[in-house]
């Protein structure tokens, strides 16, 4: 299990840093009149240049996609229950995502700025987490369907 968590985290990495890229360009195509902005303009500031902000959040963007790949691990612990998994990733997510988004600047620095970023992430892993279960438990249903189909072929 630790070997697959380190492989999995290697590869997080790269794809969290080619997740985080495509964010910026979304970004930009929406609010940047037709300019490109790799990161905040609040970021650049606080690193003293574009460049150090934009490896910063590089850096970051691969630290985030690192950790949630090494965490997908806990949906295959089959000992557990999903209420088990759903909270402990939640918790392992959250916990990561947060101060990622802080010191990436990506939410106001803020009692209100912390809650409302925080309430994004909930929606959006609400959203995820029900659309994930409903197309396994799809595919459950349509396997278990296929083995009474054969069980019983009249």
């Amino acid at each position: 299990m630790k070997k697959k968590i380190f492989l999995r985290a290697l590869l997080g990495f790269p794809l969290g840093i080619a997740i985080g890229y495509i964010v910026t360009i979304l970004i930009s195509l929406v609010r940047a009149d037709g300019y490109y902005s790799p990161c905040v303009p609040q970021l650049v500031e606080s690193m003293g240049s574009q460049i150090n902000a934009v490896v910063f959040q590089a850096i970051l963007s691969g630290l985030l996609g690192a950790v949630f790949a090494a965490i997908s691990t806990i949906w295959e612990i089959e000992d557990w229950s999903i209420a088990k998994q759903t909270a402990i990733y939640f918790t392992s997510a959250a916990l990561t995502m947060m101060p990622i988004a802080y010191l990436a600047k990506w939410m106001e620095p803020t009692i209100k700025g912390f809650l409302s970023y925080f309430g994004i992430f909930v929606v959006i892993f609400i959203i995820i987490w029900l659309l994930q279960y409903l197309f396994w438990k799809s595919k459950i249903n349509q396997m278990n369907q296929e083995i009474a189909n054969k069980k019983d072929p009249l």
